[in-house]
């Protein structure tokens, strides 16, 4: 009995710390940033002004309307491209898919901004293809303005919808399939009556993660926008003229982008909820060969596709062995940019790396904390820790920096200027990969096991530290790997967070391009592409499979 009341009493202990956890330094700062949009600038009264200003002036609601339009156009493509293309991929034999599912994995967790670089490179100004044009006297499609923009970002998400629905149709019965089949049901008919329909809920869920990144992203419009402003952009642009009193009003800004992202994510939930998907995937589909020309058709779409998502990283591997100075037309290969990057642009590098590793620590322990809490210790607290890691699914970047600027520029818990920031930055938003796989590994540990050791004498920590943790370890590490990919390629919250001295390498690359030094930052897209690469080869020998769960 005695046992049991120690149990309760240091589980509940544990639970009460995250809660206010979390309190401080998520709910917290929400509130912040909310209390902020709605005082004045000046006198600190409460004031509706900066909401009024933003619904009433068009330059402001056309940033919306741009982010809104830009989410909605980049979804249905990446739908367009994500689903059949999922649908060949698992229901046909395709050669190589492996390898082509690896590049489409890296393609996905590589930084956004590298994309848009890229293409300028490719097809801005000064591109190597506008110039091959030019000498043969065409002109060559533009990639700056809203087309670039949702070209751009296409390419970058159209993976995540490819690995949702993968996931999905494997988990379709394929003697339904075979059923319909034998009742005379055609191809066409048999996917949009049955197939739809049971993989809908997981189409609805990467429309919405698609939508969310392609709202939130800040490097791809910033750099190839040219006159169209999102509400990233413009958060961005209105808080780094915080001199000028517009503070409050960025805040304001980040409110809006906040509530409208939370509607979709409620809008999504609400809709799923009334409805009934279910399947008791016996068996699941085999794959077939396709017809010459059929394949033919197949395999030109997806090489096609997988290429167009490579170009970016071929680019920057390709500019990086140029002198900064010189033309890629020149043959002119060398490593100065390399030299250049380590001896002068060493410490964003080593900050990233530092920043990173102190943060999958913590996000590992706050994970399989919070994990092992809320499905073993069922109770009003686990049930409020539940619903507070749902927040950074609808957090963009720039409203959380934001957030936490608001937050913390006072008071006991000063933390602006200082590294802990963006690490805190870096923890809130990456937390949900690892804390999923956390959660998904303890489903498969039957807690009779914790039960029999706690009564043999074994104290409840020694046993979840001892046993427990030790069991979850391959799966919270399959998790704190994609974290920490998305970690070392953040921009979009770490652009409103760094000083000089605690840049990392994708605010660095980004500061590059604007200075036009284009040598450096493709040397240190390169490494964080490699990072990127080694820590995806890292999670496919520990998961023993080239499937990432996004």
């Amino acid at each position: 009995m005695m046992q049991k009341i120690r149990k309760l009493d240091f589980w509940t202990l544990i639970t009460v710390i995250m809660v206010a956890v979390f309190g401080i330094f998520l709910i917290y700062p929400l509130f912040s940033l909310f209390s902020s949009a709605l005082r004045e600038s000046s006198s600190g009264m409460f004031t509706l002004d900066h909401f009024v200003k933003f619904m009433s002036r068009s330059y402001y609601m056309r940033a919306l309307l741009n982010s809104l339009k830009i989410g909605l156009a980049v979804t249905v493509l990446c739908m367009l491209i994500g689903v059949p293309m999922a649908y060949i991929m698992t229901f046909y034999r395709i050669r190589g898919k492996k390898l082509i599912e690896i590049l489409i994995v890296i393609s996905m967790l590589s930084p956004p901004f590298i994309g848009a670089y890229s293409w300028i490179l490719l097809l801005g100004r000064s591109g190597a293809v506008t110039k091959l044009f030019a000498a043969i006297g065409l002109q060559s499609p533009t990639i700056y303005g809203m087309g670039g923009i949702i070209f751009v970002m296409t390419l970058k998400l159209y993976p995540f919808m490819y690995m949702y629905m993968c996931g999905a149709l494997k988990k379709v019965d394929g003697s339904l399939l075979e059923a319909s089949s034998s009742l005379g049901c055609r191809p066409g008919r048999q996917i949009w009556r049955m197939v739809i329909p049971l993989v809908m809920p997981t189409m609805l869920a990467g429309a919405l993660m698609v939508m969310m990144n392609a709202m939130a992203d800040f490097g791809t419009p910033q750099l190839i926008g040219e006159g169209v402003q999102t509400m990233t952009t413009l958060i961005y642009k209105e808080y780094i003229g915080e001199v000028s009193g517009n503070g409050n009003f960025a805040a304001a800004l980040a409110s809006v982008m906040a509530l409208v992202t939370a509607a979709l994510f409620l809008a999504q939930r609400h809709y799923i909820s009334r409805k009934s998907y279910t399947t008791n995937g016996a068996r699941p589909v085999e794959s077939k060969e396709l017809s010459s020309g059929k394949k033919a058709v197949a395999y030109i779409f997806i090489g096609l596709l997988v290429f167009l998502s490579c170009v970016p990283h071929l680019v920057v591997v390709y500019t990086s062995l140029y002198k900064s100075d010189s033309s890629m037309y020149r043959s002119s290969f060398t490593l100065e940019n390399y030299k250049k990057v380590f001896s002068s642009l060493s410490k964003p590098i080593v900050n990233t790396y530092i920043y990173g590793v102190i943060a999958i620590v913590i996000i590992i322990g706050l994970s399989m904390m919070v994990a092992y809490t809320s499905m073993r210790r069922r109770n009003i607290f686990t049930r409020i820790i539940d619903t507070i890691t749902m927040f950074p699914y609808i957090l963009p970047g720039a409203v959380l920096g934001i957030t936490l600027l608001v937050a913390f520029n006072h008071g006991p818990l000063t933390l602006i200027g200082t590294p802990y920031i963006i690490i805190l930055a870096f923890v809130i938003r990456r937390m949900p990969y690892t804390l999923r796989s956390s959660s998904a590994i303890l489903y498969q540990i039957n807690p009779s096991i914790e039960d029999a050791s706690i009564s043999l004498g074994c104290p409840p920590i020694r046993t979840f530290f001892k046993i427990t943790a030790r069991l979850m370890l391959p799966g919270v590490f399959s998790g704190a790997i994609l974290s920490w990919v998305t970690v070392i390629n953040e921009l979009s919250a770490s652009m409103l967070l760094y000083t000089g001295k605690t840049a990392t390498m994708s605010v660095t690359v980004y500061s590059q391009i604007l200075r036009t030094n284009y040598g450096s930052a493709s040397a240190l897209s390169v490494i964080l592409t490699v990072s990127t690469i080694l820590s995806l080869l890292l999670f496919f020998k520990l998961t023993g499979s080239t499937e990432v769960s996004v």
